[in-house]
C-alpha cells in the first residue's frame, strides 16, 4: 500500500493541507472538532511525515533541556555519551516558574506564557533518530507528533508521571528525603525544617513526601511553618532559610532539596552568624561536584546522575533498534553521604 500523503489526509478530513500541518506540529489555531477529525484520520492512515525515519546505527538523537546552565545538566549530558549514542544537545530556551531539573532549578514547564515552536517538529524535521527528554513536560501534542512519525523518546526525571508507553528513568527521590531526615533524626534534632523544589516537580514533592514520612515515624508532627518551597537554585535557598531562621522557634537542621537550594542555606546561617553544622545543620540531595568544595562540605544525598543518563540512553538505543524494554520505568537508587554540614543537636 502507497504510504499516505498530507493530501490524503486532508482530503478525507475535508480540510486544507495547511490545516493538516498545523495539527501535525501541534498548533493550536486549530478547531478541536477539527482537530479530533484530523488526528483520528492520521492513526487511520497510519501516516508518517516525509522526514521522520527510523534510526540507523551511528544516528543522530536529541537530548533535550530545557535549559542549560548547571553541573546537574553536565553529569546527565555525561552519563548519556557514555551510552555510546551520538548525541546533539538542544534547550528549548525556557524558563518557567516550576518545572524544572532537580539540580539547577526551574527549567521551565512547557506553559510559559509566550508560545514557542514545538521542540517535537523541530527534531521531526531534522530526522533525528529519538529523543531523550530531560525534566520537562512533554504535552500531547508533542506525544502525538512522536508517535505519528515513529520517533522514540524516553524521559530523564519527568517533571510529572509520564504516561504508561512513555519510557521513563529517574531517582529514589522519596527514599531520599526520608533517608536525609532520618540522619538529622538520629543526630538529636527535632525542629528539622525543609526547603523544597517547587511543589508542581514529581521530585520535589516526592523528596517532602519523605520528610513528612520519617518525622511520621519518628512521632514528631510536621510543623507546616518549617516547610518551604523555594526554586531549587541558590537564591531560593537562601530566602527560604531566612525566613525559617527568623521564626521565634527557629530550626536546628534543614533538608533542603537540592545542593544548590542548601548552599543557599549555608549563606542565610553565615549571614545569621550561626556556624554551619555547631548550630544549624544542613542536607542537600543530588551531590554535585560543588558539594565536596563547599565549607564545611555538604552533607546530601546522592543522585545517580550519570547513570540516570546511561541507562536512558540504552534504553532508548533498544528502541531504535525495535529491542523491547525490561521495564517502562526504571527508578535508580539514590544515596546519603554524609560530610561536614551535620553535627548533633547541641
Amino acid at each position: 500500500m502507497r504510504r499516505a500523503t498530507l493530501a490524503t489526509i486532508a482530503a478525507a478530513a475535508g480540510v486544507s493541507l495547511p490545516t493538516v500541518s498545523k495539527v501535525l506540529n501541534g498548533k493550536d489555531d486549530v478547531g478541536a472538532e477539527t482537530r479530533a477529525r484530523v488526528r483520528r484520520l492520521l492513526d487511520e492512515y497510519d501516516y508518517v511525515p516525509v522526514g521522520a525515519r527510523r534510526a540507523a546505527s551511528g544516528a543522530l538523537v536529541d537530548l533535550v533541556f530545557t535549559a542549560l546552565e548547571s553541573p546537574w545538566a553536565v553529569e546527565v549530558i555525561r552519563g548519556v555519551v557514555d551510552s555510546g549514542l551520538h548525541v546533539v544537545v538542544s534547550s528549548t530556551g525556557l524558563s518557567g516558574s516550576g518545572a524544572g531539573q532537580s539540580g539547577t532549578g526551574p527549567l521551565g514547564s512547557g506553559q510559559s506564557g509566550a508560545p514557542r515552536e514545538s521542540w517535537a517538529a523541530r527534531l521531526v524535521e531534522a530526522r533525528r533518530a529519538g529523543a531523550l527528554v530531560v525534566t520537562s513536560r512533554l504535552t500531547q501534542a508533542d506525544r502525538r507528533l512522536l508517535a505519528a512519525s515513529r520517533v522514540p523518546v524516553v524521559v530523564i526525571d519527568p517533571v510529572d508521571l509520564p504516561p504508561p508507553d512513555v519510557p521513563s528513568v529517574g531517582a529514589a527521590n522519596w527514599a531520599g528525603g526520608l533517608a536525609a531526615t532520618e540522619h538529622l533524626l538520629e543526630l538529636g534534632h527535632r525542629r528539622i525544617a525543609a526547603v523544597g523544589g517547587p511543589p508542581g516537580l514529581l521530585c520535589s514533592r516526592a523528596r517532602v513526601d519523605g520528610y513528612r514520612a520519617a518525622l511520621d515515624r519518628a512521632g514528631i508532627g510536621v510543623d507546616p511553618a518549617l516547610v518551604r518551597h523555594g526554586d531549587f537554585r541558590h537564591g531560593g535557598g537562601l530566602r527560604a532559610a531566612t525566613e525559617l531562621l527568623a521564626l521565634p522557634d527557629p530550626p536546628t537542621a534543614v533538608f533542603a532539596g537540592n545542593d544548590e537550594q542548601a548552599l543557599g542555606v549555608i549563606e542565610a546561617a553565615r549571614v545569621a552568624g550561626l556556624p554551619v553544622p555547631e548550630a544549624l545543620s544542613v542536607v542537600g540531595f543530588d551531590d554535585l561536584p560543588v558539594a565536596v568544595w563547599s565549607s564545611p562540605a555538604l552533607t546530601t544525598v546522592r543522585q545517580p546522575l550519570a547513570e540516570m543518563g546511561r541507562h536512558a540512553g540504552r534504553m532508548l538505543a533498544d528502541l531504535i533498534a525495535g529491542r523491547p524494554l525490561g521495564a517502562q520505568r526504571v527508578e535508580l537508587a539514590t544515596e546519603l553521604v554524609v560530610r561536614a554540614s551535620t553535627g548533633a543537636r547541641r
